[in-house]
This record gives structure tokens, sequence and C-alpha cells, in this order.
């Protein structure tokens, strides 16, 4: 919910793309032990030695594919979460200014001696100390038609 997710789907990027890299390097480490010109026992080691660390290349290049996605699957919650706030945020601002008004009508009454009261829910709208916006406590708040 907070920072900049653009920031933070650019890292999310950056991520698959070191995990191709890895997996490039990897396979070039293969080719090109494979292609050497030495033969015999230490070059068979060699080349499966190469091969074995190739394949941790490869979990490791896979383990930057599985950060990112965990990454964009948060960075979608995220972005549920700050749409619902604004969303929460809107309906709220709405409420209280129309309760605002109801309330502004009712003191402007020409007579003082018959003076309505307001409900009290316009009471509590008018009461209602919003947090900041965008902050996520506006995702706990209650308040009457919300």
């Amino acid at each position: 919910m907070y920072g900049d997710t653009l920031v933070m789907r650019r890292r999310a990027a950056q991520l698959r793309e070191q995990g191709e890299d890895i997996r490039t390097m990897a396979e070039q480490l293969v080719t090109r032990s494979d292609e050497v010109a030495w033969t015999g026992r230490a070059a068979d080691a060699m080349r499966d030695r190469v091969r074995e660390r190739a394949a941790h290349l490869r979990d490791a290049a896979n383990a930057h594919d599985v950060a990112a996605a965990s990454l964009e699957k948060h960075l979608g919650e995220c972005d549920r979460l700050t749409d619902s706030i604004a969303g929460i945020e809107r309906r709220a601002s709405s409420l209280v200014a129309d309760a605002r008004t109801r309330v502004d009508r009712l003191q402007s009454s020409p007579d003082d001696a018959v003076r309505p009261t307001p409900t009290r829910e316009d009471q509590a709208l008018v009461a209602f100390a919003p947090p900041p916006s965008g902050h996520r406590d506006w995702l706990d708040v209650e308040l009457p038609g919300l």
C-alpha cells in the first residue's frame, strides 16, 4: 500500500531479467566447457562439474522468477487495497458533505424555537475525523451508510 509500486514493478522486471541472464550464462558455461579441446578423465570430470554448477545457476534463476512473481502478487494486493482505500475515502467524503449540508439547513432554520435536531447518523458523520488521505486506516473506518 505504501511506496512507489512503479519502482517495485521495475524491480520485479529486473529480477526476471537477471534470472534470464543467469540461465544464459549457465548455458554458455556448459557449451564452452563442451567445446574445450581436452579429453580424458579430468576433462570429463570438469564437464560434469560444470553441468552441476550450471544446474545450480538454473536453480538461482528460478529463484529470481519466484521472487519476481511473489513481488508482483504483492503489488497486485497493494493495488487492490489502494483502490479500496480510495473508494472508501470518496464515499466517506460524500457522506460527510451530504450530512454537513443537511445539518447546515437545519441550523439555518428561520424559527429558532422549532429548530429540528440532526439525526444521530448526521451527527456522527459531521463529527468524523478522517485519517490522512490514502492511509490504510481508511480500511477500518465505520460510518453510517458506508
